[in-house]
């Protein structure tokens, strides 16, 4: 029985709300949100170490690059660094004429007038101001009644309208409320302290007020999420007055899909951090948000294009780790190492090719890497887990070497063997290797010293080998005549006493171009036996290539008896 069967019981369900008629399961997402990044408050309020002022800059010119209008640049009233910080984005002339700073305060009076003392001389300005609403708040912390909640939000709303009116300044001031803990708040309740603030403030169809709804400790399903959000707007007066925000965490690791189904609940604007940092186990990871979106044919109005460097940058400024397996951003999230992966991928990259769709159609592959920057990523590595048509792909990716079909199998059986052998993946230079010691770097029973072909003297178009095979040491000058020059070949070796294979296909291509180029030739021969085997042959001729690649198959069947 489960040790934690009775432990599980301590814990009270969520409460689902009673929303028979919901609207948003039937809706798509069709545009992008007003995003705002929070990493330099909440993201920045999670870090073990704090960023720096050098650090908070990097990161802020980066958001502006990447198109945020709107960021949360701290919480100036918390302490003498984060005030400063404010004031150097501000003084510093760092911010540009179309970026909002947005700035965190709690709904008490002497943060509210610290607030507004770094916020001066600034163009643009959110003030973003809350209290915690939540039943189990009032009941734990605040030991306050609702009536007693909504009197702290309404006079915070009230102090903030007043020094808006005194600000000396030319500023664009603009107002941000936040029922913090709204996913735990009754619905209700959630609705009738936001009405007050929007009354408080003078909100109107033309000067908005943003209803930020934060599901500040993730408490349900994503579908509750939405149903919540939806019945807050359904039942919020003056609905016009307002922008609806939010502001989802990942308590239960769904913080992503909980967004996306508020926007379909009817949320425009959303909140969260890059790469997901957050309190506890992080806010929204706003790149896989809006990556999802880029991959269902929506412009999510963010420059995403250079993913490696946006990670570089976080990575650097955080002092945090993206996980290697991170949607989009993780270094391995776009490489296959299993078999049936592998060659899917390599099916589809054919396909592409060949097609001519203008259409992204490959499988496992949900987005192009080249999109975000990462067309330079092997996306096929190779370990014991790899399949044949993986090897083949790097191959021909890495080195221009597209093998045939029917030789995957015979080289992806050498690569698992490495792989085994090493204990680990191999790297393309070691897959390669594996390549020349497999065919190119093989003992030699039989070697060709001296070659030549010419016309024969019939008009029938036969072609004429000659030339000198050593057989164990021991020369052997050979003629032989044919419709072509392998066919020639296959005669001369009867007289070096090399009989008994059948050839059964042939590929070839060029490997580089220009002046220096080689071609590469793929025989397919029969043993003697029955038994099928590759050869590879490699010459600035074709027809040299060919016959080497005879030889190559041949003494690889006489070394392996």
């Amino acid at each position: 029985m489960s040790k934690m069967k009775d432990g599980a019981k301590k814990y009270i369900p969520f409460q689902q709300i009673h929303l028979p008629d919901r609207q948003w399961p039937g809706r798509v997402i069709e545009k992008a949100p007003i995003w705002c990044s929070v990493d330099l408050r909440d993201g920045n309020q999670a870090l073990v170490d704090p960023m720096n002022m050098e650090e908070k800059l990097t990161f802020f010119h980066t958001l502006c690059d990447m198109g945020f209008k709107e960021i949360e640049v701290g919480f100036p009233s918390a302490s003498e660094t984060e005030y400063e910080i404010c004031r150097e984005l501000i003084e510093g002339g760092h911010i540009p004429d179309d970026v909002a700073i947005q700035v965190l305060v709690q709904a008490r009076p002497h943060l509210i007038q610290k607030t507004f003392e770094a916020i001066k001389g600034a163009k643009n300005v959110i003030v973003h101001f809350y209290n915690s609403t939540s039943t189990l708040q009032r009941k734990v912390v605040f030991k306050k009644d609702m009536d007693g909640i909504i009197q702290i939000a309404v006079d915070g709303a009230k102090l903030i309208k007043e020094l808006t009116d005194a600000y000396d300044g030319d500023c664009n001031i603009r107002y941000e409320y936040s029922p913090e803990s709204f996913s735990g708040t009754e619905m209700d309740n959630a609705v009738k302290i936001c009405a007050a603030v929007l009354d408080e403030l003078g909100a109107t169809a033309e000067n908005k007020v943003i209803l930020n709804l934060p599901n500040t400790v993730e408490m349900c399903t994503p579908n509750t999420y939405a149903d919540q959000v939806e019945y807050f707007i359904r039942h919020l007066p003056g609905r016009e007055r307002a922008i609806i925000s939010i502001h989802p965490h990942n308590d239960r690791g769904t913080g992503v899909a909980a967004t996306e189904l508020a926007l379909l609940a009817g949320a425009e604007r959303v909140e969260g951090t890059l790469f997901g940092n957050g309190e506890r186990t992080g806010n929204l990871d706003i790149v896989t948000t809006a990556l999802n979106m880029y991959t269902q044919g929506v412009d999510p109005e963010l420059d995403l294009t250079d993913i490696p460097k946006l990670r570089r940058i976080y990575e650097e400024c955080t002092r945090m780790q993206v996980h290697e397996r991170h949607p989009y951003a993780g270094e391995l999230v776009f490489t296959a190492f299993s078999g049936s992966h592998q060659d899917a991928i390599n099916k589809g990259t054919e396909y592409m090719q060949t097609s001519g769709t203008g259409k992204w159609e490959i499988p496992y592959l949900p987005i192009d890497p080249a999109d975000v920057g990462r067309q330079y990523e092997p996306i096929i590595r190779i370990n014991s887990q790899s399949g044949k048509g993986g090897a083949a792909f790097v191959m021909q990716h890495a080195f221009g070497l597209t093998l045939p079909k029917e030789m995957h199998p015979e080289f992806g059986t050498m690569v698992k063997h490495k792989c085994d052998q090493l204990g680990r993946e191999l790297s393309n230079e070691e897959l390669m290797q594996v390549f020349r010691e497999g065919y190119l770097e093989i003992p030699e029973k039989y070697r060709m010293t001296e070659y030549a072909f010419s016309g024969a003297s019939s008009r029938d178009g036969r072609i004429r080998f000659a030339g000198t095979i050593e057989a164990d040491g021991r020369p052997h000058q050979v003629v032989g005549e044919g419709n072509g020059p392998i066919d020639a070949f296959f005669r001369a070796l009867h007289h070096a006493g090399i009989d008994g294979y059948q050839f059964v296909n042939y590929s070839e291509h060029a490997v580089s171009s220009g002046a220096d180029s080689q071609a590469i030739a793929y025989i397919q021969l029969k043993t003697p036996a029955g038994r099928n085997i590759f050869g590879v042959g490699l010459d600035h001729s074709i027809n040299v290539a060919s016959v080497k690649g005879v030889l190559c198959a041949i003494n690889r069947a006489e070394s392996a008896k």
